[in-house]
Order: C-alpha cells, then sequence, then structure tokens
C-alpha cells in the first residue's frame, strides 16, 4: 500500500528522542525527507543532532517501529550529515516543550565556541524565567548540554547548547 508522506510524517510524530523525552523527531527538526517508492518501501532520512550521538541508533529503530506497528514493512532509515544540523531547525513548539521541561532551550544567534573568547551568553531559568544565570559547567547531562543555575531561584538546569 503506498502511504503518503503526511501520512508517514504524522507516524513520526511518535517517535521522540530518548534524552529527551518531550520532544518528537519533529520538533528536533532532525526528519531531512521521506522517499517512497511504487513499491510501499519508505525511506526516512534524518541529520544527526551531534556527530556521535548515542539516540541516534535508538531513535532509528524507533522510526522502524513507529512505521512497521502501522503496517510499512519494508522501512530503511538513512542518516546524512550534509547539511548539519543545527538547534534553528527546533521548532517553536520543540522550545516550549523544552523549557516546560526545564531545560532551557538554545539562545538564537548564539555559539558556544564563542564563550571562551566573547560575552556569556544570557540564557533564561526554565523555572523561573530570569537571566541572571551562570554556567556551572560546559557539559550537561548529555553532550548536547550545558548546566546552569539560576541566582535567582537558585534552580539547577540543563541548557541545550547552540550547534
Amino acid at each position: 500500500m503506498l502511504q503518503s508522506k503526511d501520512t508517514i510524517r504524522d507516524i513520526l510524530e511518535s517517535v521522540t528522542d530518548p534524552e529527551i523525552p518531550v520532544l518528537t523527531i519533529g520538533d528536533m527538526g532532525i526528519i531531512r525527507d521521506i522517499v517512497l517508492d511504487e513499491d510501499g518501501a519508505v525511506e526516512v532520512v534524518i541529520t544527526p543532532t551531534y556527530s556521535g550521538c548515542p539516540a541516534m541508533d535508538m531513535i532509528t529503530v524507533n522510526i522502524k517501529a513507529a512505521l512497521q506497528e502501522k503496517g510499512v514493512n519494508e522501512v530503511k532509515v538513512t542518516s546524512v550529515l550534509s547539511p548539519a544540523w543545527t538547534t534553528d531547525w527546533i521548532s517553536e513548539e520543540g522550545r516550549r516543550k523544552l523549557r516546560k521541561y526545564g531545560i532551557a532551550p538554545p539562545v538564537d544567534g548564539t555559539a558556544d565556541k564563542g564563550t571562551l573568547f566573547a560575552e556569556e551568553v544570557k540564557v533564561n531559568c526554565p523555572h523561573c524565567g530570569s537571566d541572571n544565570t551562570k554556567m556551572v559547567s560546559n557539559f550537561g547531562s548529555t553532550p548536547c548540554k550545558a548546566q546552569y543555575q539560576c541566582k535567582d531561584c537558585l534552580e539547577p538546569f540543563d541548557y541545550f547548547k547552540c550547534h
């Protein structure tokens, strides 16, 4: 049975990021293309958030499982590295979900490598909204996050680093 790209994309919206389970792969913006052939086979083209991201293997398994559960038996997942994924691809809904989950979304127009040479990025606390925060460590719970603390409410939180 030939599926439509919209139907496949809707199915893929059930696939979440194993490291941040409130985000779907659609929220993350990692789905680059959906290719359908006349025989009913589906190829899903994704871009990893970070090179070597350990979650990508699980995302591949979950993509195949979600589609096969809906009757799409022949599924291929292809990873492409170009263009490189950027946090600009995270949807507004994804950014809202991150804040609600307690992770500060990336600050637009910043590059984390600049923290070595430039003024520190102002990251709003996802708990109280204050921008009176400080980086505790450039290394958070996963490679794509940094650890911050709010100086007002004193709560620690992860910040999704720009990429």
